[in-house]
């Protein structure tokens, strides 16, 4: 990451996994959309840190600690309304970013649905809350997991992946890509746990997986991902990050 970047976005997400997958679909929506943006030239135009710069991402149970240990708090209600899940939760991690000297140009908060179904709702509560600092707030709740999203990318590039997308269809009785809402299984490993279906088709490969992101139309991530929150994602990068470069999008 260099040192200063036209612009900065503090991702706030679970894990060194999901701030790949955040970052990987943001870059890719800012490729597309903005007309002199491209693969060269990103890491002179955006660097994506944690609560500190040198951090590469901002866990959401560091927050927790970091948020008590400063006295960061936010109350039970908002607007005079009960909270929807995690949306306190959220709102301290916006409230201690606004804290930052100097305060990122934009934040990303990121998050599994697992089983909450309203938890979107409660990031839209805290982004909403009050007038932030930042200009923009990205909000990518993927629903069950982020393997989910990744799953809509996935393409076989042979007769054996051909194979092995073959094999889970019959499996689970749909595909996997454009029905990963239906990947609901919490224990490891279970036949319709998403980490289980995307480790059989990609067998644990980073590399592979990046590519489910980068490498498929942006239409096609969209389409098969309307029902687990990809596609919200990818709109929140087009409608609220792209205009921060100022620029219109390619033709």
């Amino acid at each position: 990451m260099p040192e200063q970047a036209a612009y900065s976005i503090a991702v706030v997400c679970e894990a060194d996994a999901d701030r790949r997958t955040a970052c990987a679909l943001c870059d890719r929506v800012l490729c597309e959309a903005v007309d002199w943006i491209d693969s060269e030239t990103l890491d002179h135009l955006r660097a994506y840190h944690g609560e500190r710069r040198q951090d590469s991402c901002l866990k959401w149970t560091s927050m927790k600690e970091i948020a008590r240990a400063r006295h960061v708090v936010a109350h039970g209600f908002s607007g005079g309304k009960p909270r929807e899940p995690d949306a306190a939760m959220a709102e301290q991690a916006l409230k201690l970013l606004a804290t930052s000297d100097p305060p990122p140009d934009a934040v990303i908060l990121m998050r599994d649905a697992d089983k909450l179904s309203r938890r979107r709702e409660g990031f839209e509560q805290a982004r909403d809350a009050q007038s932030w600092r930042f200009p923009v707030v990205i909000i990518g709740v993927a629903h069950t997991k982020r393997e989910c999203w990744i799953l809509a990318g996935y393409e076989p590039r042979d007769d054996a992946e051909r194979a092995l997308l073959e094999r889970e269809r019959k499996e689970l009785g749909f595909d996997p890509r454009s029905r990963a809402e239906q990947l609901t299984a919490s224990e490891d490993g279970a036949k319709r746990d998403a980490k289980r279906v995307l480790r059989a088709l990609t067998g644990g490969d980073h590399e592979r997986e990046e590519a489910c992101m980068k490498e498929p139309p942006l239409a096609v991530l969209k389409q098969r991902g309307a029902a687990t929150g990809l596609m919200d994602y990818l709109d929140e990068i087009e409608a609220r990050l792209v205009p921060l470069f100022g620029q219109v999008a390619k033709r």
